[in-house]
């Protein structure tokens, strides 16, 4: 759902609560959106979800993504296309 900033502050305990129940509730002011009210349950969702690509590459190896480690890095026989200069 989406508040303008002044009837959020006037509502705040609602704007938690719907929060709460429905999800991230839009906060505007002067009709554009400008925050985002999330639960707590929510924000620690994400912030646990965020894991460095180089971490992520580092811990997981080929095999477990389901690829050839040979085929990886093989090159390919296409000699391209044929052209007239």
């Amino acid at each position: 759902m989406s508040w303008q900033l002044q009837e959020a502050k006037n509502r705040l305990s609602e704007v938690v609560r719907a929060a709460q129940t429905q999800g991230a509730q839009i906060i505007s002011v002067h009709g554009k959106d400008t925050a985002v009210l999330l639960s707590l349950a929510d924000y620690r969702q994400l912030q646990v979800q965020r894991e460095p690509l180089g971490t992520f590459l580092m811990r997981t190896a080929p095999r477990d993504l389901g690829i050839d480690p040979d085929e990886l890095f093989k090159r390919s026989d296409d000699i391209g296309r044929d052209i007239d200069l």
